[in-house]
């Protein structure tokens, strides 16, 4: 991994995970700075965060990247394994939205050792990539009358 410039680095330091107009400002700036090494980034910030909320915020931004970035879903991987519940729906969630089909075996072996407050989350990724419809994540019931979209960075 690259060294991390000192304007991206501080662009990365104000994701707080508190969702606010700021956080969504620093984003879209570290986009323009980096294109495409933005997952890139997103996983070293997140490995390097003691705090849940930047930790669930670079997965959160790193999302719409899931079906592009390796990065992007190493992140999500990685963060099935968090601490935090709300970083692990995240995970599970940006997961879904890469409907990388190949990740089927190794999320299903997952299951028993996530947390049982994550077990839910983590049976709709799995619901959705086998369905080949991201949407089912949060329409966990298949009633068609939910759908997800993901916020663009």
């Amino acid at each position: 991994m690259a060294e991390i410039a000192e304007p991206e680095q501080k662009l990365l330091d104000s994701l707080d995970g508190r969702g606010s107009d700021d956080e969504f400002r620093a984003i879209r700036s570290l986009h323009q700075l980096v294109g495409a090494r933005l997952p890139e980034l997103l996983l070293a910030r997140y490995r390097s965060s003691r705090l849940a909320g930047p930790r669930s915020s670079c997965v959160y931004h790193a999302t719409n990247f899931a079906r592009s970035s390796d990065d992007a879903v190493q992140l999500g991987l990685e963060a099935l394994r968090d601490r935090s519940k709300v970083v692990r729906y995240r995970a599970c969630g940006l997961l879904a939205y890469s409907q990388r089909r190949s990740l089927l075996d190794a999320l299903r072996a997952h299951v028993s050792g996530i947390p049982d407050a994550s077990r839910a989350d983590l049976l709709a990724t799995i619901d959705a990539l086998e369905e080949g419809n991201h949407h089912l994540f949060v329409d966990r019931e298949h009633s068609g009358k939910v759908t997800w979209n993901i916020v663009e960075n």
